[in-house]
């Protein structure tokens, strides 16, 4: 005769089935929380519309202490210069009156420039000593080929060119003197 023991049979397999019920019911568990905090909210909210004339925010400012920041060395842009021949004028001009309307005055550091506005400052510096002068542009007229710029008496002798006459050089735009200015 065949004895069942039924209780034995239960008990062994009561355990597995209790671990599927949990497992089952966290997955769906998690399920539901996941559902729940990635749906999206809807509200009926009006938010008030930045004004375009709204100021922008400060910047923050580096933690680093100005004095611990090294300093960057500013860079020379030596794409505007312009290679060439400088001349200059002198007394026969004295006291003329210039293209920009000023009085000619040949000590002064001033020179002709065939398109600069009136006003540009430009320097000057002579290729063959490495002498170099700030010059303002007050005047126009013609130049001989190959001259880029015709400089008063003051800044040839500066350049230590009014020997020769005509010196090589190198020009700089440093400011734009206003625009429509005599052009």
């Amino acid at each position: 005769m065949v004895i069942r023991r039924e209780s034995s049979n239960l008990s062994s397999k009561s355990p597995l089935r209790m671990w599927l019920l949990a497992g089952a019911s966290s997955i769906a568990l998690a399920g539901v929380v996941v559902t729940i905090a990635t749906r999206p909210v809807e509200a009926d909210v009006h938010l008030a519309r930045p004004d375009a004339t709204a100021t922008l925010a400060a910047p923050v400012s580096s933690s680093t202490p100005a004095s611990l920041t090294p300093l960057q060395p500013k860079r020379k842009h030596y794409s505007d210069a312009l290679h060439g021949l400088a001349s200059w004028y002198g007394s026969a001009f004295n006291g003329r009156l210039t293209a920009s309307g000023e009085q000619f005055e040949m000590y002064a550091m001033t020179a002709c420039h065939p398109t600069l506005p009136f006003g540009s400052l430009v320097r000057v510096v002579n290729r063959d000593n490495h002498r170099s002068v700030v010059v303002r542009i007050t005047d126009r007229g013609y130049l001989e080929k190959g001259r880029i710029i015709d400089l008063s008496y003051g800044a040839a002798r500066q350049l230590a060119m009014t020997e020769q006459g005509i010196a090589r050089i190198d020009l700089q735009v440093i400011s734009r003197g206003p625009s429509g200015s005599g052009q």
